[in-house]
């Protein structure tokens, strides 16, 4: 009589379920790590607008406008007013304005919220303003 080697569906079957198991623990275990990761990520990043806006202040003795935006952190602005001294390279270690952790746009105020000379936001995971938990706003008046 031959024997085959081989799995059985029940083996297979078990090997499967201790799969998904381990996977199930390690979701619930590492999916509340990411929102707070993101976050963090966004706190990161406003805080490095904050010091770009603070060069660019500087250097101009102004921020940008609302108008010119954070892309003035990038590209010399080509709406008035026009800044004296812009840095060649602009006030940014990388070109371009990144997207929030969620795909979302930084928002930036001028004045910001409470007469504060200017305000950079982050919508959160919802992009809209308010919220709470992943979903909470984090501007710069916060940090």
């Amino acid at each position: 009589m031959e024997h085959k080697n081989g799995f059985t569906l029940l083996e297979i079957l078990v090997v499967v379920m201790i799969v998904t198991i381990l996977g199930t623990i390690v979701a619930v275990r590492v999916l509340p790590e990411l929102g707070k990761a993101r976050s963090s990520k966004a706190v990161a990043q406003i805080a490095n607008f904050q010091t770009a806006l603070k060069l660019y202040h500087l250097d101009n003795k102004r921020y940008p406008t609302q108008q010119q935006g954070l892309q003035a952190l990038c590209t010399a602005p080509t709406r008035p007013p026009l800044p004296a001294n812009y840095r060649p390279g602009g006030y940014l270690e990388k070109p371009g304005i990144p997207e929030d952790p969620w795909g979302g746009q930084y928002v930036y105020l001028i004045p910001g919220a409470g007469g504060a000379e200017y305000e950079v936001i982050c919508y959160g995971a919802d992009g809209e303003p308010g919220g709470d938990g992943e979903a909470a706003d984090i501007s710069s008046l916060d940090l």
